[in-house]
């Protein structure tokens, strides 16, 4: 009994440190893109086309989610979650510290730019599986009452991520900006070689998930492609997990990676209490993660969900009301209004609501393929895109309030379309299989 109590601290140390580590890694770059990566690696632009051309090698990582996702997620489904974890940690972490030793354009002419892309790949194909993983391993080990609440975790560590990765920045922006440009942004990501050790460590001392044990021992014969069957036999699960990505992933990297830029570059607020404000956001969204994925213990996963992409309609447009009075205070009440009610209140139920939308023999990879398509179509280019439109606009910001109401629109939509999981058993092997595909599941 005693040993049985002690999996869950692992599980929950396993998820939540490995997922920080990831977001710390991808969000060190978009905080990166927004404020260094221009001049440094794209310095004959001018400072807008700059900052258009570092949040474009940002998607660049999203491209290549979706590879990541398919080949990885079938290997969880195949060999376990446990390996494939170790495998995308060390992927994640090693392209960031390398990332922090990379030369300058000035130092290496176009290779600095291509180097900086490339590392941006391998990044993208790890997060392509890292994350899904993580939840799958929170929410198969959690007691069916509380899959919402354990599930929650790994969004929370998402925030302990963003938090560090924020907080890096700040500390190396009070250097003076001279040094701060030549050598001080390179820390945070060097200083995430720390942070790897820690995770596979952690990770390492894992066991292999109840629910996967079962199902190893349940199916003589493990699916080819967990992939494509899962976009054939449960495909409007596999599209409503897509439309919930939308608001969630779209506005996740939008609100702190562009509002960033914004608040910095076109209102001219000083980079450190533009990133303090976001810090104070990240804080209260931990909190609010938690709650919102309890709540969905009690009340569902699709009201909860519901919830947040409705709220991201309401506050499109006062969120740049707030922030576009230059007073602080106001500043940082708009990324906490936007962080811990509008994303939290979909990224908080989402990591049980998107596992249980798959059978277990098909979960890692279901998961972590339609999750990294709505990466490619929300995330990726919500930044670059959120800056097009202002520079279109001549510096208004209505054209990017009018984007975050289509895709909280479409989250909306996909979310009314979906089913109900919270009371599921998903141990079953025919979750979500679409009724025209039953007999092809039971042959499968």
């Amino acid at each position: 009994m005693a040993k049985t109590e002690r999996v869950p601290v692992r599980v929950i140390l396993a998820a939540c440190v490995g997922s920080a580590l990831e977001w710390y890694d991808f969000f060190l770059y978009g905080t990166a893109a927004a404020l260094v990566f221009g001049p440094l690696f794209f310095p004959k632009s001018d400072p807008l086309v700059g900052t258009l051309l570092s949040f474009a090698t940002f998607g660049v990582g999203f491209v290549v989610r979706p590879l990541g996702g398919i080949f990885f997620g079938i290997m969880g489904d195949r060999l376990g979650r446990k390996p494939v974890l170790v495998a995308t940690l060390l992927m994640i972490g090693g392209g960031t510290t390398l990332i922090g030793a990379l030369p300058t354009y000035a130092i290496a002419g176009s290779w600095a730019p291509i180097l900086l892309v490339a590392l941006r790949v391998v990044q993208g194909l790890g997060a392509g599986a890292e994350y899904g993983g993580a939840v799958i391993l929170l929410v198969e080990y959690a007691p069916s009452h509380q899959r919402g609440f354990w599930g929650g975790f790994a969004p929370m560590g998402v925030s302990i991520g963003n938090l560090l990765a924020a907080g890096a920045f700040a500390l190396a922006t009070m250097l003076p900006h001279d040094q701060f440009m030549s050598w001080g942004w390179r820390i945070p990501f060097l200083a995430s070689a720390i942070l790897i050790g820690v995770g596979v460590y952690v990770r390492f001392r894992v066991l292999e998930t109840p629910v996967f044990r079962e199902a190893v021992e349940k199916r003589n014969k493990r699916e080819a492609n967990p992939a494509m069957a899962a976009l054939r036999l449960n495909t409007r699960n596999f599209f409503v997990l897509l439309g919930a990505r939308m608001a969630e992933n779209g506005l996740g990297y939008l609100f702190p990676v562009f509002g960033l830029t914004y608040v910095t570059k076109t209102l001219g607020m000083d980079s450190s209490s533009a990133l303090n404000a976001l810090m104070v956001a990240y804080v209260v969204e931990l909190f609010a993660i938690m709650g919102w994925s309890a709540l969905s213990d009690r009340i569902g996963r699709r009201p909860v969900y519901m919830f947040g992409a409705l709220a991201g309609i309401a506050l499109a447009f006062p969120f740049f009301w707030l922030v576009g009075t230059g007073i602080w205070a106001l500043v940082a009440l708009g990324f906490v209004l936007t962080r811990a009610v509008v994303v939290a209140a979909m990224f908080g139920p989402q990591a049980a609501y998107f596992a249980e939308l798959f059978p277990p023999q098909r979960r890692f990879a279901g998961f972590a393929f339609a999750r990294e398509l709505g990466s490619l179509l929300a995330g990726g280019p919500a930044p670059f895109l959120a800056t097009a439109l202002v520079a279109w606009a001549g510096g208004g910001y209505w054209p990017v309030a009018c984007y975050i109401i289509v895709l909280s629109s479409i989250t909306a939509f996909a979310i009314w379309c979906g089913p109900e999981t919270y009371r599921d058993d998903i141990s079953s092997e025919e979750i979500g299989v679409d009724a025209d595909a039953l007999p092809a599941a039971a042959r499968a």
